[in-house]
């Protein structure tokens, strides 16, 4: 009886562990994940619209020269981002370079701006395409761009690693990141997938945060952080956590919180453009950069 009782118990235990098993397996957690990314950013996003002003159109410090260039291949299929430099630049001289990531509208008029404006103030920057080509328009449009690309986040890792090599071919001398909103997520994703190679990483309001202190204890490179104290993507509160997350660990993070400020504040050409916000944070952004990519 206790033998047949024991058969019992076992096969009730197989029986469980195959249904967590099926539950939890890493591709329906990654599903999860990806609508959870993706619903969010919609939160975040809500009353918001690409809308193209005149403040997008904000020259960068000096002339510079951009274009598509094809950075690297995925699936047979060429990965193609937007590559500027300083116009007085020799095309195979030796500057610090920024993968630049771009917002949950993709890859378009505003991220290219961005890019040139980077160049601008001395870098060779990259902007890399994490949707294919695509580009939204609205923000329904914008959520299942999102939840395609987070839901195999190897490939978007793969396009990452293959920026950063990319940028390593054309003679770098420092690579940092910088991202925007769901681009922020992903520099910080970029500085986990580099913790002793990437030279300085920047975080403007990346919703998904890492806060726990023994995935980030491996960071080398120095963090800033740029996030509105309006912003639910992430909360206040979550950055706090961040940062003290990366103290712990003997981190020195340089973390602003701006008081008025709500996501996507530095985007010019969104609806949640605050300029006295973006404004001092591109200054505290470029002399970040400048100290830790060109010293």
């Amino acid at each position: 009886m206790r033998k047949r009782l024991g058969f019992v118990l076992v096969g009730l235990l197989a029986l469980l562990l195959v249904a967590l098993t099926s539950q939890f397996n890493p591709s329906t957690a990654a599903s999860r994940s990806s609508q959870e990314v993706a619903q969010a950013l919609m939160q975040s996003h809500q009353d918001d619209r690409p809308i193209p002003t005149g403040a997008v159109a904000q020259m960068s410090s000096v002339e510079v020269t951009g274009g598509k260039v094809d950075y690297g291949t995925a699936e047979g299929n060429s990965l193609t981002g937007y590559l500027a430099r300083p116009a007085d630049a020799n095309a195979t001289e030796p500057l610090p370079a920024l993968i630049v990531i771009h917002e949950w509208w993709g890859l378009n008029e505003n991220i290219e701006m961005m890019t040139e404006r980077l160049a601008g103030e001395g870098y060779m920057a990259l902007a890399v395409d994490l949707y294919g080509g695509e580009v939204a328009e609205n923000p329904d449009q914008a959520k299942a761009l999102v939840q395609s690309a987070t839901a195999n986040p190897q490939q978007l890792e793969e396009n990452l690693r293959q920026a950063y090599v990319y940028l390593e071919s054309q003679n770098a001398t420092k690579i940092g990141s910088i991202g925007w909103c769901f681009g922020g997520s992903w520099s910080l994703n970029t500085a986990l997938m580099f913790p002793d190679q990437l030279d300085a990483a920047v975080i403007y309001y990346g919703g998904q945060l890492v806060t726990d202190p023994e995935r980030l204890s491996a960071l080398e490179m120095p963090i800033l952080g740029i996030f509105g104290a309006l912003d639910t993507n992430p909360s206040p509160e979550t950055v706090q956590q961040f940062e003290t997350a990366l103290k712990s660990v003997g981190k020195s993070p340089e973390i602003y919180i701006y008081e008025g400020a709500n996501h996507a504040f530095a985007n010019a050409s969104g609806t949640r453009y605050n300029p006295e916000a973006a404004a001092d944070a591109w200054g505290k952004t470029t002399a970040f950069l400048e100290r830790h990519l060109k010293r």
